[in-house]
């Protein structure tokens, strides 16, 4: 397969990577790496990405761009809220849309999601949470809609062993994925039948 990777150079993207390319040619996008650059905030920039790219028979998102505004509820307004919205959200909802023609019959798109299950809920998060379980909405409704056999699917893991010293003091006692296990679960989405689903890992269930 070719797969095109957005966020190859996170820590994800390279689990990702490390996964999948003995099997598959991988093109990297990124921000500022990558064979590619895409700002997935920027849905211009989104489409002269796919401009430049052959036939992809799969798209695997590793970014959640900015994620989200942290802060607590009595602080929060509409244009912090924006902040996960413009960018995790509709960043990841603009990448479905102007690759729909870009993949070919049977491809996937594999989103990124995160926490938001109830027994993960830790203050100053809510725009993050927000965000996380909007993308599991939009991926339960496209993949009813979706032709030619195309299919999407949201990898969404609580917190990352390797992101453990930067975010650990917001998620206590949340489990922790490392990012290998993430890496397989995109694995089953690209390379599996499924569409429709969020892979939880880390689940407190």
């Amino acid at each position: 397969m070719k797969i095109l990777l957005i966020g190859a150079s996170g820590n994800i993207g390279r689990a990702i990577a490390a996964e999948l390319s003995g099997r598959h040619e991988i093109i990297a996008a990124g921000r500022h790496h990558g064979d590619v650059r895409v700002d997935i905030e920027d849905e211009q920039s989104i489409a002269d990405m796919y401009q430049q790219l052959p036939r992809l028979d799969a798209v695997a998102v590793a970014t959640g761009g900015r994620n989200g505004h942290v802060g607590p509820l009595a602080e929060m307004n509409a244009e912090r809220y924006r902040v996960g919205l413009d960018s995790k959200l509709m960043g990841q909802v603009n990448l479905v849309l102007r690759g729909l023609d870009k993949l070919a019959d049977g491809g996937s798109f594999t989103l990124v999601g995160g926490a938001w299950q109830p027994q993960a809920i830790v203050p100053l998060l809510s725009n993050v949470y927000m965000a996380n379980a909007a993308l599991e909405g939009f991926v339960n409704a496209a993949a009813v809609e979706l032709s030619r056999r195309l299919r999407i699917n949201l990898v969404s893991p609580l917190l990352l062993a390797e992101s453990e010293a930067e975010y650990g003091p917001l998620f206590r006692g949340v489990p922790l994925v490392e990012a290998r296990q993430v890496a397989r679960a995109y694995s089953l989405s690209i390379e599996g039948a499924q569409t429709g689903q969020t892979y939880r890992l880390g689940r407190l269930d």
